[in-house]
C-alpha cells in the first residue's frame, strides 16, 4: 500500500447555497462543480467540497490519495479499522471510501486519475 498524500477535505454543510457564498468570497474564485449534490473549489490542485448530504456532527473529511482503493480498503480493515463508507463511485474516474481507524480516527481514501499537483 502506498499513500499519495493529502488530496480533499470535504465539510459537511447544512446551508449548501450559503456556504458556496462564503467559500467563493473567502477563497476570491468560484467553484469548479456546483450541483446541488456537491459543491468543489480547487486550491492549487487540492479540494475543498461541501457536502450538505454530510451529517454535521460527523465533521470534516480529509481524504488521502491511493493508486489502489480496494486494496488499501482491506489493508486498513485488516489492521482493525472499521468500514463507515464503503467504496462509491462518485464520477468521472473518481472512486471514495471512509474508514474508522483502530483508534477512532475517521479518515477517507480516494481514487482520483485526475489529480495534478499545480
Amino acid at each position: 500500500m502506498a499513500l499519495l498524500g493529502l488530496r480533499s477535505l470535504i465539510y459537511p454543510v447544512d446551508d449548501l447555497v450559503a456556504a458556496t457564498r462564503w467559500w467563493s468570497d473567502f477563497l476570491g474564485r468560484e467553484p469548479y462543480f456546483n450541483e446541488p449534490f456537491y459543491v468543489g473549489f480547487d486550491v492549487d490542485g487540492y479540494e475543498i467540497g461541501l457536502n450538505p448530504g454530510a451529517a454535521l456532527a460527523a465533521g470534516p473529511v480529509t481524504y488521502l490519495g491511493v493508486d489502489d482503493l480496494d486494496a488499501t480498503v482491506h489493508e486498513a480493515l485488516a489492521a482493525g479499522a472499521v468500514l463507515e463508507s464503503p467504496a462509491e463511485a462518485v464520477g468521472d474516474g473518481i472512486v471514495v471510501a471512509t474508514v474508522v481507524s483502530a483508534t477512532g480516527q475517521r479518515f477517507g481514501l480516494i481514487h482520483n486519475p485526475h489529480f495534478r499537483v499545480h
